[in-house]
């Protein structure tokens, strides 16, 4: 991953994405540089258009609402709250059905 992100923030600094801005960037961040990796990516990258796969990436991405993350969490304990209230109506009714076989035993 670091070196993707090492290709990320020279796209952001408005650098080439070559391979000695690339080793610069990872050795800067001390990380020990795969000359493989480094001319792999920098070939991959060759062709890709990063603004575009960045703006499409955020598009794919699943929208969720800061606002709405509370909410749903609200909702989920009141239906944990209901199923709770409806477990304990159902073991009262077993309660008083078995109570009532005594009568009869």
């Amino acid at each position: 991953m670091e070196y993707v992100y090492a290709a990320l923030l020279l796209h952001s600094a408005g650098k080439e994405i070559n391979e000695e801005n690339v080793t610069a960037v990872l050795r800067a961040a001390g990380v020990e540089v795969d000359e493989v990796r480094v001319k792999a990516l920098v070939a991959a990258l060759e062709d890709v258009n990063i603004e575009e796969a960045i703006s499409s990436a955020v598009v794919t991405a699943p929208a969720v609402a800061p606002a709405a993350a509370p909410a749903e969490a609200e909702e989920k304990k009141e239906e944990k709250k209901e199923e709770e209230e409806e477990e304990k109506k159902e073991e009262e009714e077993v309660a008083g059905i078995e109570g009532l076989g005594a009568l009869f035993g």
